[in-house]
């Protein structure tokens, strides 16, 4: 049972250096580190989980691959993961650029979480199509897997056009790093069946879990994909240890505790020893 960390906020108060060699030594499975570059003060977007404004810590997310960057220099094994990126606001070339270098640097370690945004004014400040940013993104990964896959890539879409250009270094992993979807749109466990590997949910009951397996598992046999090479998991939960148990009953196949915020390295290696002790069954 893989068990993942992420971070909480204000995300740049603890050293992610010490925060990955920590928890690489405790046993977690993965790290993930989450974005939002720049929080309109004066926004209309409902907070997805209350439909109040958007909490004041939204302001204070770190940049992920700086972050994730710094991990990988002091780690071997940790999986470096980004729950999420915000694929509309990043153009294609360089998010492809950054995610390729991140991989090939840590020997192969990143797992390409994203999402698409909910704060409107957010991604529109970005240059992000907000009713259509699906769709944006999709022409993204697109995008950037034609630069991932080929040493020469050119692209002609709706929202990107570039002529044939060649982005080196290539990702460790083959053809490209995981691609995890954040997220419950309405069409997500679809859009992972069609384009990507895995589903990064942060919402989602053990009962209403084994639902969404099985309609994994139905939409990657008729697809012609193996189910089994669909992962789920299971983002920012409370550390419960019947919680998690129930989870990976249900069909995770990994779930990722959520610390709370403090002040010291010391406090947040004493909250990541009693987790692992709690969560990390050999």
């Amino acid at each position: 049972m893989k068990v993942g960390l992420s971070v909480p906020l204000p995300a740049y108060t603890i050293d992610p250096a010490f925060m990955a060699s920590k928890a690489e030594a405790l046993g977690f499975n993965s790290i993930w580190y989450a974005e939002h570059p720049a929080v309109p003060v004066e926004s209309k977007s409902p907070f997805p989980s209350t439909g109040g404004e958007v909490p004041w810590t939204y302001s204070h997310f770190t940049e992920p691959y700086i972050a994730l960057a710094r991990a990988s220099g002091v780690t071997k094994t940790i999986q470096l993961g980004t729950g999420i990126t915000l694929v509309p606001q990043r153009h294609p070339m360089i998010l492809a650029k950054e995610v390729a270098a991140l991989d090939f640097h840590s020997g192969g370690r990143f797992q390409f979480g994203i999402g698409t945004g909910w704060l409107q004014e957010e991604v529109e400040l970005f240059g992000g199509d907000f009713p259509k940013r699906w769709t944006q993104t999709r022409e993204a990964l697109d995008a950037m897997k034609a630069v991932w896959t080929n040493d020469a890539a050119g692209f002609e879409g709706t929202y990107y056009n570039f002529p044939p250009v060649r982005v080196y270094p290539k990702p460790m992993q083959k053809p490209y790093p995981p691609i995890i979807i954040g997220g419950a749109a309405k069409r997500v466990l679809k859009r992972i069946i069609e384009h990507a590997d895995g589903w990064l949910p942060n919402r989602v009951s053990p009962e209403d879990l084994v639902g969404h397996r099985a309609e994994l598992n139905q939409l990657a046999e008729a697809a012609g994909r193996d189910p089994k090479s669909i992962r789920i998991i299971v983002y920012g939960q409370e550390p419960d240890a019947n919680l998690f148990a129930a989870l990976f009953k249900a069909g995770a196949d990994e779930v990722v505790v959520r610390p709370k915020h403090v002040d010291t390295e010391a406090e947040m290696g004493q909250q990541l020893e009693d987790f692992a002790r709690l969560l990390i069954k050999e």
